[in-house]
């Protein structure tokens, strides 16, 4: 008997409907499910899909700006916490294919 793998989140797209600001394809974001522990029954926003001008897809992820000496920076709030960079391909990805199924279904 093999155990099924329980799918602790899931991505909801939000198309945008208004084509404001221009490149902007849909918000996104990650609910987790019932497995997520401490974080079942929320969600973390502020991710977006935008077209990028060259072609292809791009998904910016949550941040906080603020402004140091009159110059405007932005403070990612989700951090890969081993330090890898690489570690949030699987959110990106997750947040791509899921745009493409609701693409596909339009």
């Amino acid at each position: 008997m093999s155990k099924q793998k329980e799918q602790v989140m899931s991505v909801r797209i939000l198309p945008n409907t208004t084509s404001n600001p221009p490149g902007k394809l849909a918000d996104a974001e990650v609910v987790f499910e019932a497995d997520a522990g401490p974080l079942n029954g929320l969600k973390l926003i502020g991710f977006a899909v935008w077209e990028r001008r060259a072609g292809g897809r791009n998904v910016t992820f949550p941040a906080r700006q603020y402004s140091v000496n009159g110059e405007r920076r932005s403070f990612a709030l989700l951090r890969p916490a081993n330090g890898d960079a690489t570690a949030q391909e699987a959110i990106r990805d997750a947040i791509l294919d899921a745009y493409s199924r609701l693409e596909a279904a339009s």
